[in-house]
């Protein structure tokens, strides 16, 4: 039985489509992440120590990639398996998560990393059957 997957991802949220001979299965993975953090609502730059208000930008940094690494290792886990993986979206977590499959070495084969805009939910089922069915 082939188990074949495709996904669409951005930084907030993945849809992931897994079909098999018996049909498909839609998860989705919303990731949770705090939009970059800078300074406190209603404060203004002039007030003494402003520095020591705002985090250092190394600190928010690897807060940001901790919680990015949790979301995709959550998203490799509901792939795991496939034969062949389609990941597709807008921005640059396409290839974050190409990057962080292959230093999983899960053993899940990318068979294509394409572009592709803001997409419904049926949109992203279609472009999957679409893919595969070649």
């Amino acid at each position: 039985m082939k188990k074949l997957a495709g996904l669409w991802i951005d930084h907030r949220k993945a849809v992931i489509v897994v079909a098999t001979d018996q049909g498909h299965e839609m998860k989705f993975i919303v990731s949770n992440i705090e939009s970059r953090p800078g300074r406190v609502q209603g404060s203004h730059v002039s007030k003494r120590f402003e520095a020591q208000r705002v985090p250092a930008d190394d600190r928010r940094e690897r807060h940001l990639r901790a919680q990015l690494n949790t979301y995709y290792d959550a998203v490799i886990a509901c792939i795991r398996g496939a034969d062949g993986v389609l990941i597709f979206g807008p921005g640059e977590a396409r290839g974050e998560l190409k990057k962080r499959i292959g230093q999983s070495k899960c053993g899940v084969r990318i068979v294509g990393v394409e572009t592709a805009d803001k997409m419904t939910n049926r949109q992203v089922l279609a472009k999957v059957r679409a893919c595969f069915a070649e």
